[in-house]
C-alpha cells in the first residue's frame, strides 16, 4: 500500500453538508467540526475547539455523522450551536445587599400633605449604557434610600405611589430585546413585583399608600406586534394584582387602583385634587395636551384630571395647560423621567439622552404644589 493509500483509508468520504465550517448568525453561532476522534461530552467538545465552558453553552441538541475506517476507529462529525453564557443573577443575594427592614410609622406633619411618587418606565430586564439588573436594582435601592430621606422632611399625612408605566421590558415590544435582556420574562415579572412591594414599604411609614397602576406597551400581552385581550390583561397589572395579595396578608394599609377592563387610564381625587395617570403610548411625542382635550371632550375619566401624569417618552417635561373652571386653578401635564438603563437605540438615532430620577411632588388642599416638584 501507498502512503497515499493509507491517507486515504484514514480519511473518510464525508458529505458536502457535514464538512468543517463556521458561521455566525444573531447571537449564535453553528458549528460543523468535520471529521474527528468521538468526543465524550459538551465540554470536551467545545475545549476542542478553543472555547471555555464556563463562557460558551451549547444551544440545543448536537448532531452527528459518523463513519468508521478501515482499521476500525470512528471519526464523527459534529454540528451544534453556541453561544455565550447568560450572566448568573442571583436576585435574593442582590435584594440581601439592597434591602431596608421596615421601621416604625412616622408621624406627619401638621396640616395634610399627600406626597406623589412616580415610578416611570424602569423595563426591568434590560441592558444598556447604564448596566443591566444588577446596576438598576442597586440604582432603585438608591433611589429608595433617597425617598426615604425625604419623605422624613416631608412628613406627609399619606403617600401616592404611581405606575405610569413599562415596568419591565418585556419581549414582544420592539427592538431586538432577546439578545438584550438579561432576564426571561418570569424573572422581570419577579422584580418587578419585588420593587414594588419595596417602594410600598418604604412610602407605608407614612401613613397610607395608594397605588395607581396603568397597561402600557412593554408590558402588554402580546403575540409579536399584536395586542392580545383587553387592556386589564397587561401584565404589569398583573404583577400589581400580586403585590397587592402580598401587601394585604402582610397588612400593609395600601390600596390598589387600576383601569377599568377597557380603559388604559385612570384617576384618583387626592384632597380635592384629581390626579389622571396614563401610560403615553398613546400619543406622539408633544401630543400629551391635544390628547387630554379629547378625553375631557370625549367626557372620559382622565378628562376632568388637575394633574395628568405620563411616562414613555423617558425625559421629565412640566406644562401648564387650561384651568379647573370650578376651582379656578391650573391644569398641568408631568412627564416623568426615566429609571431604565438607557435607550441607546434613541440616543444613536436623535442624539438625546436623558439622566434616570424618581419623580416627587406633594398635593395640599390648594392643590399641586409645584414648589415641592423634585427629581431624586
Amino acid at each position: 500500500m501507498s502512503v497515499a493509500d493509507a491517507i486515504a483509508a484514514q480519511t473518510p468520504s464525508v458529505p458536502p453538508e457535514w464538512r468543517a465550517r463556521h458561521e455566525t448568525i444573531g447571537g449564535e453561532t453553528e458549528v460543523v467540526t468535520g471529521p474527528i476522534p468521538p468526543v465524550e461530552n459538551d465540554a470536551e467538545l467545545l475545549r476542542q475547539f478553543g472555547y471555555d465552558p464556563d463562557e460558551i453553552e451549547v444551544v440545543g441538541t448536537i448532531n452527528q455523522w459518523r463513519k468508521q475506517l478501515a482499521n476500525g476507529e470512528w471519526r464523527v462529525s459534529y454540528f451544534f450551536k453556541h453561544r455565550p453564557r447568560a450572566q448568573s443573577l442571583s436576585l435574593p443575594a442582590l435584594y440581601a445587599a439592597a434591602r431596608r427592614k421596615p421601621r416604625k410609622p412616622l408621624q406627619p406633619a401638621a396640616g395634610e400633605r399627600v406626597t406623589v411618587v412616580l415610578i416611570a418606565d424602569p423595563q426591568i430586564g434590560k441592558t444598556g449604557s447604564r448596566g443591566g439588573t444588577p446596576e438598576l436594582v442597586e440604582r432603585l435601592a438608591e433611589k429608595r434610600v433617597a425617598l426615604a430621606a425625604e419623605l422624613k422632611r416631608r412628613r406627609p399625612s399619606r403617600t401616592v405611589l404611581a405606575d405610569v408605566g413599562d415596568l419591565f421590558e418585556g419581549f414582544e415590544s420592539g427592538g431586538n430585546p432577546m439578545f438584550t435582556n438579561d432576564l426571561s420574562l418570569a424573572q422581570q415579572m419577579d422584580l418587578a413585583a419585588t420593587e414594588v412591594y419595596e417602594f410600598v414599604l418604604v412610602m407605608g411609614r407614612h401613613g397610607r399608600v395608594d397605588v395607581l397602576a396603568v397597561p402600557s406597551n412593554h408590558t402588554a400581552w402580546r403575540a409579536g406586534k399584536q395586542v392580545l385581550g383587553k387592556p386589564s390583561d397587561d401584565l404589569g397589572l398583573f404583577v400589581h394584582s400580586q403585590v397587592a395579595k402580598v401587601a394585604d396578608a402582610k397588612g400593609l394599609d395600601a390600596t390598589w387602583h387600576r383601569p377599568a377592563a377597557y380603559d388604559e387610564a385612570v384617576t384618583l381625587d387626592v384632597l380635592g385634587t384629581v390626579i389622571g395617570v396614563v401610560h403615553g403610548n398613546q400619543f406622539r411625542p408633544g401630543a400629551a395636551v391635544n390628547w387630554w382635550r379629547g378625553q375631557q371632550h370625549g367626557g372620559q375619566p382622565v378628562g376632568a384630571a388637575d394633574v395628568l401624569l405620563t411616562g414613555h417618552y423617558h425625559h421629565l417635561s412640566i406644562l401648564p395647560t387650561g384651568r379647573n373652571p370650578y376651582t379656578g386653578r391650573s391644569k398641568w401635564w408631568i412627564q416623568a423621567p426615566t429609571l431604565d438603563n438607557g435607550s441607546d437605540w434613541y440616543r444613536n438615532v436623535a442624539g438625546d439622552d436623558s439622566d434616570p430620577g424618581l419623580l416627587v411632588f406633594d398635593i395640599t388642599p390648594d392643590g399641586f404644589d409645584l414648589q415641592s416638584l423634585t427629581v431624586l
